[in-house]
């Protein structure tokens, strides 16, 4: 039966192919499959061979491994010489109009390698075979078909004249789930490289035969997945192909490039973002866009840019993988200014600060010739650093440019702190993919994140009121950091899977660096552990010395005061400089940062002792950076000893939830601070595809009115700069501080229009900085929040460390947080808080078949719930009596036997494969149907029982 079911599926595909144009040939073995190729490229190049011609021709297709195949199936021209001595020319494939070309599909062609092997269906594209189809009957799981490709691939592809080492595209299915994959060759791939394809909503196409076949496998899109879509990554010698998302990002870039063919002047609603989730892939989808624009003859050039050095060398070497010597890195700012003027490099990578400075200063007379040009620039990141100056210069000064960005956390209205979102930088969103489909489509990991109580208080404390206690001090404490290095002593190894994977640790500041840097540096010469901790920070030529607390603590001063005397306190340098002084000797290096070349080479050193397979850190601590652009495979942990928030908090957590192989199965994230309701609140934002992303801004002329208005209060407190120096008390400090700090407020937000100038304000530029320097020296000494004396609380708690609470975050975690959160926000409406709620569950495809039952939940119990608390517990109630009705109402419409319904059910969930016709129909109380019926009535009760399995235990909601 499971042979007649496979036949069936795969004639079935072959006939729903043969509609879509394909044609039907029948193709035995490779004496048919050689014969077939030979009629087939004399079609499509109009020529003819003789048979020894024929055999240059297979000289050239029988040279090389699969990726170097890869290449010459993609080369524009081939050259023999013919019998008679002439030239000839003649291509494999049409690469640049990829419908022109031949389309055939075979099936069972049976190669003799090392085993005898037979192929299920084959697509032929100008008679090379380039995308393998393998089925396994509905039932049976996906892998096998998988692990049978790999068998095929060490017996048998490479057999005869290997032409089946031209497969570009394998496609695997078992009728109902089905998914795609490029051809690896001899390199290890494993099953997580394998991906569904989508639709541009991101809803999986995983039936073959109602949906996948007519979009997937059309002749057109599977030769633009082959001619465009396949990347060749020239360092390892293999094939990659875009995701779905990935697809469709590109295909929205490159449709709004195009249909803008003219520009005249810079205009917002001709740019776009890309909203792709950290973590998905988005260099590989920003090379691909960059490559296929480069070669759009009225784009001179396609700039990517970054906003860190290390990015810019990383991007680089990122894109160099994916085609040698495609894009061009400027060094510096005479560089790239050499690159924008040089007509033969179509791609630049560079970072934003070099961008500025060759469009500004003295640089601008340099640029003229290439002002006006029409170019396209691509901003990584787009979140981090095109809020300011930069990009209004650069918008500012080329004439002819469309904008795209890049983010994986965009700058919403939630998260935009009243300033500029992403949409109002860079136009309207092009296509989404969040952190739900990522996590669904196994594209990056789920989160654990642990939250560590790490002080109590003790028993005889007495209440104070929350604005009275010191919270810095706890917070800072050195009782409580060593008790945090003691915890993660203790687990590290667990956490990562004795080593095999490697941490990072982020805390509040620099100066908490130092801290922890020093107690693990001594628990180490204790004996108490053999991690290997590295560090970078940051600092400023004239800052001000470490805090005297940090100092005292801890012995870091010794060296320095026997050179400078007993009350000298080092600077951040002096300690940063002992601390690669540690790291040579820990690795046995000779890395020096006496100045910026050196301090780049140490951050790439350090980055690299955390980043490759054979890591040798086993901690990376930091207090800024590498929480964003910074991708390491083998990271799998993060400790968090720091206030995070939104964007800032997403980018940290997902330093470790990046693929890589089955022992890597989730991202753990241990918090040593309440980040519970931040995390909920990042993670509902970043989930929902709905989520607001525009501000009304007012017009200019309002900030105006409101500038003189502030200006006019500050006025009444110090009416000149000198009069600040006459405020005596406190109160009237406080005053000043609170009325210029609305002024500076005001001010950032006016920046941002291109109208903006001093002459408009009734407070000239001289003045305005003259009381910006009597502000900050004011704020120092007073306290904003209160004048309430804090009170110490140390000798009032132990610290002691303690899992208070766990959360895994995937998809059933964050159906879950969007209603305990939404039931929190009393101020929305009922209506409201439902359109959120569905609006998520609209973006997750596996969760649609709950929408009906949510909703429910939501219409008619949450009104009546008084205690947020009792959310889960009332859910999971509802839960069992609507999965109760569901199942009474199958086995009465369907007169089916109670107990081996049931049992039928716990079988499927547990193996997780769908039960049989035969035994679906054994569960009918009245017997057998006819033949003619029992298709008919199996297919339909099986329907209904994958459906209840889908709705009331896959992905179940709950705790």
């Amino acid at each position: 039966m499971s042979k007649q079911s496979e036949q069936a599926l795969e004639s079935q595909l072959i006939i729903q192919l043969q509609k879509l144009g394909y044609k039907y040939v029948t193709i035995v073995d490779e004496a048919g499959l050689l014969s077939n190729l030979k009629a087939q490229i004399e079609i499509h190049n109009n020529i003819r061979f003789s048979d020894s011609e024929f055999k240059k021709v297979l000289n050239i297709l029988n040279k090389g491994s699969v990726f170097e195949k890869a290449k010459t199936l993609r080369e524009k021209k081939h050259h023999i010489i013919r019998d008679n001595g002439d030239n000839l020319y003649f291509e494999f494939l049409n690469v640049e109009h990829w419908c022109q070309n031949e389309y055939q599909v075979t099936n069972q062609v049976t190669i003799d390698g090392t085993y005898l092997n037979r192929y299920d269906v084959t697509l032929l594209i100008n008679g090379l075979p380039l995308v393998q189809i393998e089925l396994k009957r509905i039932g049976l799981d996906m892998k096998e078909a998988f692990n049978q490709i790999n068998r095929y691939q060490k017996h048998s592809f490479g057999a005869g004249k290997g032409l089946f080492h031209f497969i570009q595209l394998f496609i695997i299915s078992n009728g109902v789930n089905t998914k795609y994959f490029s051809n690896f060759g001899t390199h290890n791939q494993e099953y997580l490289q394998t991906f569904h394809w989508t639709d541009e909503s991101n809803n999986q196409l995983n039936n073959i035969l109602n949906g996948f076949t007519d979009t997937f496998l059309e002749p057109c899109h599977i030769s633009k997945m082959i001619c465009k879509y396949i990347v060749l990554n020239e360092t390892d010698k293999r094939l990659m192909v875009l995701r779905p998302y990935q697809y469709y990002a590109v295909e929205s870039i490159i449709k709004k490039v195009t249909e803008n063919e003219i520009l005249n002047g810079y205009n917002t609603e001709r740019n776009g973002y890309i909203w792709h989730t950290t973590g998905s892939g988005k260099t590989l989808t920003s090379f691909k866009a960059s490559q296929i624009l480069s070669k759009i003859p009225a784009i001179k050039k396609v700039v990517f840019v970054v906003d860190r050095k290390d990015l810019d060398y990383q991007t680089n070497q990122e894109y160099d993988k994916f085609s040698k010597g495609s894009i061009s890195s400027a060094t510096n700012t005479d560089d790239l200014i050499q690159k924008f003027n040089d007509p033969n490099i179509r791609i630049i990578v560079t970072t934003i600060q070099k961008l500025n400075n060759a469009i500004s200063g003295r640089s601008l007379f340099k640029m003229k010739s290439i002002q006006n040009e029409r170019m396209v620039f691509i901003f990584d990141e787009c979140h981090r650093s095109q809020f300011g100056d930069t990009h209004k210069n650069i918008v500012g000064y080329f004439t002819n440019i469309q904008l795209f960005g890049f983010t994986g956390t965009p700058i919403l209205e939630k998260n935009s702190d009243g300033m500029k979102t992403t949409t109002s930088l860079f136009g309207k969103c092009l296509h989404k993919y969040v952190i739900t489909d990522a996590i669904r489509d196994e594209n990056v990991l789920k989160f654990s994140v642990e939250y560590i109580q790490t002080f109590k208080k003790k028993d005889h404390i007495i209440d104070l009121k929350i604005e009275e206690i010191n919270e810095s001090e706890v917070f800072e404490a050195p009782e409580r950091k060593e008790a945090i290095v003691d915890y993660i002593i203790q687990y590290h190894n667990q956490k990562t899977q004795n080593k095999k994977f490697c941490a990072m640790m982020c805390v509040q500041d620099i100066d908490a660096v130092i801290q922890y840097y020093e107690i693990f540096k001594q628990k180490k010469l204790n004996g108490e552990h053999d991690l290997k901790i590295t560090t970078i920070f940051s600092y400023a030529q004239n800052e001000d010395p470490i805090e005297e607390q940090a100092a005292s603590r801890f012995d870091l001063v010794a060296e320095s005061q026997q050179k400078y005397g007993n009350d000298y306190i080092p600077h951040r340098r002096e300690l940063l400089e002992k601390y690669v002084q540690d790291f040579n000797e820990m690795f046995s290096e000779a890395q020096d940062i006496k100045d910026n070349e050196g301090f780049y080479k140490y951050y790439n050193a350090v980055a690299n002792k955390s980043k490759h397979p054979n890591h040798e850190a086993d901690i990376l601590l930091v207090a800024n950076m590498f929480l964003t652009g910074f991708d390491s495979k083998n990271l799998n942990t993060l400790y968090v000893d720091k206030n995070l928030q939104y964007h800032g908090l997403i980018q940290a957590f997902s330093r470790t939830n990046r693929t890589l192989d089955k022992n890597k199965t989730q991202g753990n994230i241990i918090c040593f601070r309440n980040l519970k309701e931040k995390t909920d609140e990042a993670i509902a934002l970043f989930s929902n595809k709905e989520a607001i992303d525009e501000i009304i801004v007012e017009p200019y002329e309002a900030y105006v009115e409101k500038f003189e208005k502030a200006v006019h209060k500050l006025s009444e407190i110090a009416p000149g700069v000198e009069d600040v120096d006459r405020l005596y008390t406190e109160e009237d400090q406080l005053q000043f501080i609170l009325a210029f700090r609305e002024l500076m407020r005001l001010h950032k937000k006016m920046s941002h229009y291109t109208e903006f100038t001093w002459d408009d304000l009734n407070l000239d530029k001289d003045s305005f900085m003259k009381y910006s320097s009597k502000y900050q020296d004011l704020k120092e000494s007073i306290n904003l929040k209160s004048s309430v004396q804090k009170t110490s609380i140390l000798n009032d708690i132990d610290f002691e460390l303690e899992l208070i609470r766990r959360d895994t975050i995937n998809v059933t975690y964050i159906i879950q947080l969007l209603i305990n959160f939404k039931s929190k926000q009393n101020s929305k409406s009922k209506q409201s808080i439902e359109k959120d709620i569905i609006n998520l569950l609209n973006t997750e495809v596996s969760l649609r078949s709950k929408r009906e039952l949510i909703d429910k939940f939501i219409q008619e119990s949450l009104p009546h719930i008084e205690d947020k608390d009792t959310i889960p517990n009332e859910f999971e109630k509802f839960w069992n009596i609507e999965q109760e009705k569901a199942l009474d109402e199958l086995i009465r419409a369907e007169n089916l036997s109670k107990e081996e319904t049931e049992r039928i059910i716990e079988n499927y969930v547990f193996s997780e494969r769908e039960p049989l016709r035969k035994e679906i129909l054994d569960l009918r109380v009245e017997g057998r149907p006819s033949i003619l019926k029992s298709r008919e009535i199996g297919d339909r009760i099986l329907n209904r029982i994958v459906g209840f399995v889908d709705t009331f235990v896959n992905g179940m909601v709950g705790n």
